[in-house]
């Protein structure tokens, strides 16, 4: 009960409320690629309420698009100590070990990411392209059924699957998401090109 007072206390307080639209403002500025006005917000945004990770987590992704590795390792690493189970910055974190080559440290910070939140899109998708360049997939296949299962149609994750599916020879589970997927997306080129060679496999005789 306390914290739910002390809770809506604070969204009462007008420098707060100012602190969450100067947020949604730069959320909207990061949106439109307007970088500078979108970390003017945030810093002010930071300024106002210094206990929320947000700000911070925006000015990682801020600087991750400008290539200043430096910058968005401290405003990640500060998300997270504001907030130590918070997803976006995790993933945050993950998205510039992945921008730095560290593969196998994405890989570990995206598997902790969807610990925390297993509907992280982001995160899914980066887990599937750090297992892609370290040639491992134990454990994306059933992250990526798990999110499929919770949000179905998905283009990003049947593709994923599908290719997946493909690697390990599941061929007839392969086609029938490429199918799906087509469904969805029919001018997916690259879809439609896997689906001709799993197609093509699946009509060669057994050996």
């Amino acid at each position: 009960m306390q914290a739910n007072a002390d809770g809506n206390l604070k969204l009462r307080d007008p420098l707060y409320q100012r602190h969450l639209r100067l947020k949604a403002d730069g959320d909207g500025f990061v949106q439109e690629a307007d970088y500078a006005q979108a970390e003017a917000c945030y810093n002010e945004a930071a300024v106002l309420a210094p206990d929320e990770p947000g700000p911070y987590i925006g000015l990682g992704t801020i600087f991750l698009q400008a290539g200043r590795l430096d910058q968005a390792a401290w405003a990640f690493g500060f998300a997270q100590r504001i907030a130590p189970d918070n997803a976006e910055a995790c993933c945050g974190k993950a998205m510039l070990q992945q921008k730095r080559g560290a593969f196998p440290a994405a890989f570990e910070l995206y598997l902790r990411c969807l610990q925390f939140d297993s509907d992280n899109l982001v995160a899914l998708l980066g887990l599937f392209q750090t297992s892609c360049q370290m040639g491992t997939f134990v454990m994306i296949t059933r992250y990526l059924e798990q999110y499929l299962r919770m949000h179905p149609g998905d283009p990003a994750v049947l593709f994923c699957l599908a290719t997946l599916y493909a690697r390990e020879g599941k061929l007839a589970a392969a086609r029938e998401a490429l199918l799906d997927l087509l469904a969805i997306e029919p001018g997916k080129a690259e879809a439609a090109r896997l689906l001709e060679a799993v197609e093509r496999k699946l009509r060669e005789p057994a050996t």
